[in-house]
């Protein structure tokens, strides 16, 4: 499938900016089962590209005595296909039996999983499928209850949130299984603007390979999705992240637009 994708980032400050400073994860990952047919960033400044820890790639942008708006375009074609499981990258799966303090457990939470154990040991992927299920008939899709610093074990305790939170969940719930999780921001071909384009889910090891759960929409990421980043949580895969020095209040405005690539 070829995806045509178009993300606008707007940053609305009540003062000029004296710095700042921001770290763009908006660059698809080339692997299996995605190819990047052409892309750009457009942004104010220069751009300095490279790679994290997990060979996410990535752009710093670095401004100086700015004005009070910072505006982001990051576009192009990505055409994918369907990947049941992706394979081994360069670090251990282990590395992602680490938490972090977005997804961490709490009696509650910890509880929940624990009603898993044997089922994961018999059964494996199945049983995570069956979680997933789970996790969304306790926590409804719900956007506004949560915010981006919301810990996984707060939103379990709410019972509603959004991609990010399912996401946080589903890897608390599986590392505390002793089953490798991380988190994937990316995109998604969708036909209805309940859930916006600009998504989160989560992969866990099993056995040979990397499986995709999504939480929010009930289902395993297929050929509509378009990874972009990879991490332990949020914080580490999130496709702009950044500090400032002045600016007063801020107002952020963020839409993706995904769509057929014959469609345009």
């Amino acid at each position: 499938m070829r995806l045509s994708i178009h993300h606008e980032t707007v940053y609305h400050y009540d003062e000029p900016l004296a710095r700042s400073m921001q770290l763009l994860r908006l660059t698809p990952r080339a692997g299996v089962g995605q190819t990047v047919i052409d892309w750009q960033i457009s942004a104010p400044g220069r751009l300095t590209a490279g790679f994290d820890t997990y060979d996410n790639p990535q752009h710093l942008l670095k401004l100086e005595a700015w004005n009070q708006e910072i505006r982001i375009v990051a576009e192009g074609t990505v055409e994918t296909r369907y990947v049941e499981a992706r394979p081994r990258d360069k670090l251990p799966p282990l590395c992602f039996l680490r938490d972090t303090p977005l997804t961490e457990c709490d009696a509650a939470l910890r509880d929940f999983a624990e009603g898993y154990r044997q089922l994961v040991t018999q059964r494996g992927r199945a049983a995570l499928l069956d979680l997933m299920e789970d996790l969304l008939d306790r926590m409804p899709y719900s956007p506004g209850v949560t915010q981006t610093e919301t810990p996984a074990a707060a939103a379990f305790q709410l019972a509603a949130g959004v991609c990010q939170d399912h996401a946080h969940v589903f890897l608390a719930a599986c590392r505390t299984l002793g089953v490798p999780a991380r988190y994937v921001s990316g995109y998604l071909l969708t036909d209805h603007d309940e859930h916006v384009a600009s998504h989160a889910w989560g992969e866990a090891w099993i056995e040979d390979g990397w499986y995709g759960f999504d939480v929010s929409n009930g289902c395993c990421p297929d050929e509509r999705y378009v990874r972009l980043a990879i991490g332990l949580d949020y914080l580490e895969a999130s496709p702009v992240r950044g500090l400032r020095q002045g600016g007063g209040a801020e107002r952020l405005e963020s839409k993706a637009l995904v769509m057929h690539a014959t469609d345009q």
